[in-house]
């Protein structure tokens, strides 16, 4: 069974609990460092597709995800915490009786807000870099946004589910593996599943957002398109990381923990 993985999945979630309570702004800096993270993979993939967007390539959406696993590797190895990852720590914690459930709640709010704030800090330096002004760089940026914005609704929460139930065991899976060569190869493969997929994923969709507010010039980019998407991308995340990873993993595991205990 899964138990050494799921160990680390309890002591990681419990290692966040301690910054936040040793100290609740670098627990907010933390979540801000993950999201930058998040942007440097938004802007290589975006970048990178660019290349392939005016000519209609079909290799335009397989490049960018391809370069979008930058961003994953960065928070594993760099740091900073991300609310769709601790949707599965947080919930399997709770469930296990180590974290109480107001406590999860406040932890969530926080890793947002702090996720929230690094991507449009980070959207200021990309637009202070001037880079993403011409509009054959933007193109495809602003072309993904767009669809973002005008999808229905419940598509946009089922594929937010689907999304955080791919990226959490993006970072669960790897926990099994011995070497950073095999660690690394499994992290990119599933965030290339998930890019070249179509999911959502709302602190990739906020970074996005926020670069893509900060370099139209046309205002195509609206809050309230923003909101249509990030509320119901949000919440399949929540829900995807919370009860098909947290809530499944403790379920199927439960009974060999009893017969450990007894």
């Amino acid at each position: 069974m899964e138990h050494a993985p799921l160990r680390l999945v309890e002591e990681l979630a419990l290692k966040k609990d301690k910054v936040y309570r040793h100290s609740r702004v670098n627990y907010l800096l933390r979540s801000m460092l993950a999201s930058m993270f998040i942007g440097f993979g938004v802007i290589v993939a975006f970048k990178t597709g660019s290349f392939f967007y005016a000519d209609h390539s079909p290799l335009m959406y397989p490049m960018a995800a391809m370069t979008f696993g930058a961003a994953i590797i960065l928070i594993s190895y760099g740091g900073g915490d991300l609310f769709t990852g601790n949707t599965f720590y947080f919930t399997f914690a709770a469930l296990r009786g180590k974290l109480q459930w107001g406590r999860v709640g406040r932890l969530w709010v926080t890793s947002y807000l702090g996720n929230i704030l690094g991507a449009a800090a980070f959207a200021l330096l990309i637009w202070a870099t001037g880079l993403f002004r011409d509009v054959s760089v933007h193109g495809f940026l602003l072309s993904v946004v767009d669809k973002k914005m005008h999808a229905p609704t419940m598509e946009l929460f089922f594929r937010g589910l689907l999304c955080n139930w791919l990226v959490c065991l993006a970072f669960f899976i790897p926990m099994n593996l011995k070497g950073d060569g095999p660690k690394l190869f499994a992290m990119m493969l599933f965030v290339f599943c998930f890019f070249i997929s179509g999911y959502e994923h709302s602190i990739a969709n906020l970074c996005t957002f926020a670069i893509a507010f900060v370099v139209d010039t046309k205002e195509a980019v609206t809050v309230g398109g923003m909101l249509h998407n990030l509320i119901p991308v949000t919440l399949g995340n929540l829900l995807g990381g919370s009860v098909f990873m947290g809530w499944m993993y403790y379920m199927v595991n439960k009974p060999f923990e009893e017969d450990a205990t007894q």
